[in-house]
């Protein structure tokens, strides 16, 4: 008789569903700081769900801490808003 083995189980996140002043504080003062900044960066880095890691970036690039380096339909790329060209 065959013994199957489980596979590998993954590891369930419980990223959070609304900004806490705490977190809100973090991504205010730590992803400007980053080099690369992507939706799934913010998600995994703070613990955040997809919504929150897109409203983050918008209020990120309306306050001039970030700027878009390449806005696609399957994955946005950011940066930090450092030596920002005018053209």
């Amino acid at each position: 008789m065959q013994n199957w083995s489980k596979g590998k189980q993954k590891e369930k996140v419980n990223n959070a569903v609304l900004f806490d002043q705490a977190t809100y504080d973090k991504m205010l003062s730590e992803a400007p700081k980053y080099k690369l900044v992507t939706p799934s960066v913010l998600s995994e880095r703070l613990r955040i769900n997809a919504s929150l890691h897109g409203r983050g970036i918008k209020d990120l690039m309306a306050r001039g801490l970030v700027r878009e380096v390449s806005l696609h339909a399957s994955q946005q790329i950011f940066t930090r808003a450092t030596n920002v060209p005018s053209s």
